[in-house]
């Protein structure tokens, strides 16, 4: 089955198409971070209008590089939620458009079950179960994966969540959006332990997360040094940040008796935590799973294969649509 994905979240239109007998078979990407950048963060508005004008140039793009039309798909996947309302309105109008066209599926995704599936998209791909870590802009939580709907919350983040803490930690070091890349280059050039800052919650004895104190103490430091050290406090960050998430991870795995992580959201792309994980992985031998660089961001790929799963399922719906922006992963349940 050939599966159309559309991804229209956020600030990305990603569009993929996936072939559950010959895995993925094109994808493309327009991010909106140029635009965004000039006022520090995503405009609603702004994002939906851009993917108004991008989804359909970048479907056909993807469909000539697969080297099908539109009569060679067999079923629509788009990301139903969570994520802006209105930008989600744009993938489900031409997903449900398309579907009722060709007279294929539709299915709605929820946007985390695509992020906590899409290590499977890479070679060698996780088996179930394993634990996965997500951790992006707007999530930073360890799940116990069971299997495709079956998802069990260990942990989450009580304030910001990792992405968060690196976008505003760029901020205050005057670099710019996205902070996550950022900081990680700055970061290259500075002392790791000239500085010390705090890691919340490492010793907490649970597995949430909380990264508004380290933000805190960064507007802390950055006012009493300013910004002439401004590398050595990235570095500081980044180190702090990768050593609690790094802690919590191999703590979700003692304690759920399992020998697989995955990796997954746009901070899954962050070198030192690959780094730190990796070490731990040799040393105490467990599998650590990571998607593919550019699938750690919001993409139609994680799309188009969580929607093959589920139509295959009999997971699927024709001519009606609806988004969620607020969607508890918890109510998603298993494919029958």
């Amino acid at each position: 089955m050939r599966v159309l994905g559309i991804e229209s979240s956020c600030d990305e239109t990603g569009i993929a198409v996936y072939d559950t007998e010959r895995g993925l078979l094109a994808h493309a990407l327009h991010s909106q971070i140029a635009m965004h950048a000039e006022y520090g963060g995503v405009v609603p508005e702004l994002a939906s209008r851009d993917h108004i004008r991008r989804a359909l140039p970048l479907t056909r793009k993807v469909l000539a590089e697969a080297g099908l039309t539109l009569a060679d798909i067999e079923g629509i996947a788009y990301t139903q939620g969570p994520g802006l309302a209105g930008a989600l309105l744009v993938g489900a109008s031409i997903a449900s458009g398309l579907g009722l066209a060709l007279n294929v599926p539709t299915v709605g995704v929820h946007h985390l079950e695509g992020h906590l599936l899409s290590p499977r998209l890479a070679d060698p791909r996780p088996e179930f179960p394993f634990i996965a870590l997500l951790v992006s802009g707007g999530h930073t939580q360890l799940m116990r994966v069971d299997g495709v709907g079956r998802y069990h919350l260990l942990g989450e983040t009580l304030d910001d969540a990792a992405g968060e803490a690196f976008d505003k930690t760029a901020q205050l070091l005057g670099l710019g959006y996205p902070g996550g890349p950022a900081i990680s280059k700055l970061a290259e050039a500075g002392d790791t332990y000239r500085y010390k800052l705090p890691r919340p919650m490492l010793n907490s004895g649970d597995l949430d997360f909380s990264f508004a104190g380290l933000k805190t103490a960064v507007l802390t430091l950055v006012k009493r040094e300013g910004r002439d050290h401004a590398a050595d406090i990235a570095a500081a960050f980044q180190l702090a940040a990768v050593e609690v998430l790094a802690a919590k991870s191999l703590d979700a795995l003692k304690q759920n008796g399992m020998k697989r992580l995955v990796v997954a959201g746009g901070v899954g792309a962050n070198k030192l935590l690959r780094e730190r994980l990796d070490a731990e992985a040799a040393r105490r031998r467990f599998q650590v799973f990571y998607p593919p660089l550019d699938l750690c961001t919001d993409n139609g790929a994680m799309i188009a294969y969580a929607g093959a799963l589920r139509i295959q399922a009999g997971r699927t719906g024709k001519g009606q649509f609806s988004v969620r922006p607020r969607w508890d992963l918890a109510e998603l349940t298993a494919p029958a």
